[in-house]
């Protein structure tokens, strides 16, 4: 059950930031629908909305890197959540292997270092 009427835009998604609640670190950014949000809510765990796939998946069900989610903020519009989580497994929240999928600078600098081999996880 939503209390906070959120704002799905026209495209039925709302952006979720998936933020480290120790270190305080954005790990990602992904989609939501009404159904992840709920699942969410219902399971403890992330799920998000893939736009490519058109479907509703846990974050981590292939890798094993889930996110346990501690608290689900809305922003001042409603239209944008920040989901506070423990990012679980090898730590990686990046399909590249990455803690964060926020791990280069515009320059094309890479800051922190891959966990794992995406190519061995997902083929």
């Amino acid at each position: 059950m939503i209390t906070v009427e959120i704002d799905y835009g026209d495209d039925g998604l709302v952006p979720v930031v998936a933020q480290d609640m120790s270190e305080g670190d954005v790990l990602m950014l992904a989609y939501a629908d009404e159904e992840a949000v709920e699942r969410t809510r219902e399971t403890g765990y992330a799920h998000y909305h893939s736009r490519s796939r058109e479907e509703t998946w846990k974050k981590g069900a292939t890798s094993g890197n889930t996110q346990r989610v501690e608290e689900v903020r809305v922003d001042c519009d409603a239209d944008a959540l920040l989901y506070i989580v423990e990012q679980e497994g090898e730590g990686a929240a990046c399909h590249t292997g990455h803690r964060s999928c926020f791990y280069r600078t515009i320059d094309g600098e890479e800051r922190g270092e891959r966990l794992f081999d995406p190519d061995e996880v997902y083929g």
